[in-house]
């Protein structure tokens, strides 16, 4: 009697197919969960890079506000994450070419700017910069880089399973030229060597 139980048993296939489900449910629940989350990242990413673009478009207007150009993008990307915190950066230069480290002359080819090796001082603030924008929209055809960031709570509890973090962050960025609604005034670029 007892050889026969286990042969029985090996042989009956009753509830085969609800044991493997329950093998298979949680990685499939998991990678279905994990598409979801990056769909929603990615669209979310699409309706801020499309809010920044018109935004762009509105603030190189003249007479358009930084603070109605900004609650637009808000009131965007709240539509689809309607927690998200959103922080914008405005950074201005003279031209396109100035989005960029001032150039400097590098005598000891250590690819570093020293003290005393001479720059291009292409905002006349008299010291040399990784940067050299200016902060905000800037004046008459000067080049903006609007930055754009947005931080949300995942939506599903996915993430802290994975290592990841709760919450998921899209960033987007547009250049966009001012109108020429004024004269530009764009600072002499001088050699420093200080």
């Amino acid at each position: 009697m007892r050889a026969r139980f286990p042969n029985r048993l090996l042989r009956d296939r009753r509830g085969v197919a609800a044991t493997e489900f329950a093998i298979l449910a949680p990685v499939l629940v998991m990678m279905l969960l994990g598409l979801m989350d990056l769909s929603y990242q990615a669209y979310a990413r699409a309706v801020l890079e499309g809010a920044i673009q018109k935004a762009g478009r509105d603030s190189g207007i003249e007479g358009a506000t930084t603070a109605t150009i900004d609650a637009k993008v808000e009131a965007a990307v709240k539509q689809v994450a309607n927690r998200a915190t959103v922080t914008f950066d405005r950074r201005s230069y003279s031209t396109f070419g100035n989005i960029r480290p001032e150039r400097f002359t590098d005598t000891n080819g250590n690819g570093i700017r020293d003290a005393t090796e001479c720059y291009d001082d292409v905002n006349a603030n008299m010291r040399w910069d990784a940067d050299p924008g200016r902060e905000g929209q800037g004046g008459a055809n000067d080049v903006t880089l609007y930055t754009v960031t947005a931080t949300y709570p995942r939506i599903f509890p996915l993430g802290k399973l994975l290592g990841w973090s709760s919450t998921e962050t899209v960033s987007a960025k547009t250049l966009l030229k001012n109108q020429p609604f004024a004269t530009q005034s764009i600072p002499t670029v001088v050699v420093r060597c200080s």
